[in-house]
């Protein structure tokens, strides 16, 4: 019984929080006005192409299913196999049977249909390029559905200084969130990336600021020497424009597990455990310590 209670006090509280950021987000300008307040306006976001989405009446059932990081390596064989597919094909990172579950799952709603022949699939709407568009979308629809967050995704900015686009802008109690989304394994990320997102960091000046991979591989082995050696490759000038430096160091922190933190407001993180949990641990690490 006293587990059960405590179960319910704890998803009571979590409700309260969403209540509570949902009221305070109605309370603070939009997020268009805190951009436009730092000399950022949106020249375009929330791409519609590249998207593997079914009807907005599925929408839902999709959203919860996309929490799985089996689904979402799933979807990427989907992807691989697109013009033509077997289950043996997909099926990699989970049994057969879960695997022939969601298959199920993507007929039901329309993202895949049967070829003639022996059990054969294709990708209903193509091509695809990547699954790095429905990813971001679904981390959007995550700030959205489970923080009381405004979101936008894939945004552009005019005769903005640094090119390319911001994957995921949200605005948290007031505050700006930049979240750069990477849908690839650490072995196809490279020093480039990193340094490109310590410069939009640099360039926006967000709050919190969170470099994520939709991975459960460690990150210490070579993301975090990645940003250890971006870090070593700028003045303390540099760095102090966008973190509190402490004693002039500036250094890559363990959190926990796989998250780690830069000063308080950069974010290593990846998808281990639960994406949901691990930004609330973010949120909960930064805004105790600022």
């Amino acid at each position: 019984m006293g587990g059960t209670e405590e179960q319910n006090g704890t998803l009571f509280l979590k409700e309260e929080i969403r209540r509570l950021r949902k009221t305070l987000s109605e309370l603070t300008p939009p997020l268009s006005v805190l951009l436009r307040r730092r000399g950022f306006r949106i020249y375009k976001k929330d791409p519609p192409d590249d998207l593997i989405l079914p009807e907005e009446r599925f929408i839902d059932e999709y959203f919860r299913v996309l929490k799985k990081y089996s689904f979402r390596l799933f979807l990427r064989d989907v992807i691989k196999h697109q013009e033509r597919f077997t289950l043996r094909d997909v099926t990699r990172y989970a049994t057969q049977g879960v695997t022939m579950d969601y298959l199920d799952h993507l007929l039901s709603i329309g993202l895949i249909e049967e070829l003639p022949g022996d059990a054969l699939y294709k990708l209903k709407h193509r091509p695809i390029k990547s699954f790095g568009q429905t990813l971001e979308w679904f981390l959007t629809e995550t700030f959205k559905r489970e923080f009381a967050a405004e979101a936008i995704r894939g945004v552009k900015f005019k005769r903005s200084i640094i090119g390319g686009d911001y994957d995921l802008i949200a605005k948290i109690d007031g505050s700006i969130l930049y979240m750069e989304v990477k849908s690839s394994p650490p072995k196809q990320i490279y020093t480039n990336e990193i340094a490109a997102f310590i410069n939009r960091v640099s360039d926006l000046l967000p709050e919190v600021a969170i470099f994520f991979m939709d991975t459960e591989l460690r990150m210490k082995d070579k993301i975090v020497p990645m940003f250890e050696e971006e870090l070593r490759t700028r003045t303390l000038d540099q760095l102090s424009h966008v973190l509190s430096l402490r004693a002039g160091l500036c250094t890559v922190q363990r959190i926990e597990r796989e998250l780690f933190h830069i000063e308080d407001k950069i974010f290593i993180i990846n998808a281990k455990d639960s994406i949901v949990n691990n930004i609330d641990r973010v949120f909960r690490w930064h805004f105790r310590r600022t």
